[in-house]
């Protein structure tokens, strides 16, 4: 039989609390182990699966979709291409919305009133917004007068 590792030596060997293991578990992310005497017995895979869990919650992956991942890998599936393609679409939108609020916040800190209320281009914009306008469109509108 090869080395089988405790809940303990899984969260030595990766970093990760029992707590979130246990939970990793709940949610299928992890299977279930095998029990001696009462204790979770994990095979070694179980450190590279904890792994991928772990580089998938880097890049932005929800647990949900971390789990959905893990049933998606089937050698003749494309389900996991089709979450990275749809992660990657969310993290490039969350970007170019980063890059608008960045703009507009270097925008804000050039603004020579000691008072950002007093100024007419942010209460422009913040009129803008109360109409129904996305940042970045307020902020086009603002700048484009």
């Amino acid at each position: 039989m090869s080395e089988q590792l405790t809940i303990g030596e899984l969260a030595s060997r990766t970093g990760v609390a029992t707590s979130a293991l246990r939970y990793w578990e709940e949610l299928g992310l992890l299977p279930e182990p095998a029990r001696v005497s009462g204790q979770r017995r994990y095979p070694p895979s179980a450190v590279k699966l904890v792994g991928v869990v772990l580089m998938l919650r880097g890049v932005g992956f929800t647990l949900r979709e971390v789990k959905g991942f893990v049933a998606a890998r089937s050698p003749d599936s494309e389900g996991w291409r089709e979450l990275y393609r749809s992660k990657l679409t969310e993290l490039e939108q969350r970007i170019a919305q980063a890059q608008v609020a960045r703009t507009a916040i270097a925008h804000g800190l050039a603004c020579p009133h000691e008072d950002i209320l007093e100024c007419s281009n942010f209460v422009s914009g913040v009129d803008a917004l109360l109409t129904g306008c996305s940042l970045e469109e307020a902020h086009e509108k603002v700048h484009s007068q």
